[in-house]
């Protein structure tokens, strides 16, 4: 697993972004219905799938795991 630093200006954004009045829950549901409809429509428009596959793949599984962070719903207990 590589590590990659963000510089202090970045931290600095990201926590003000994320300590804002954003309900984690309705933030995260809000990425996974943006996901749906962004891979929905690409896989409409383009039915035989002539895109750069890896990167759309890797940008929906990437968004989900952000998405997961901020509401594990899927978590079973």
């Amino acid at each position: 697993m590589s590590v990659n630093s963000l510089s202090k200006k970045t931290e600095l954004q990201l926590n003000e972004f994320f300590n804002q009045s954003i309900d984690p829950k309705s933030f995260a549901k809000a990425i996974r219905r943006v996901n749906y409809l962004l891979a929905i429509s690409l896989m409409r428009e383009c039915e035989t799938l002539q895109i750069d596959t890896k990167s759309v793949e890797q940008g929906y599984y990437l968004l989900n795991e952000l998405a997961e962070i901020l509401n594990p719903y899927l978590d079973t207990e």
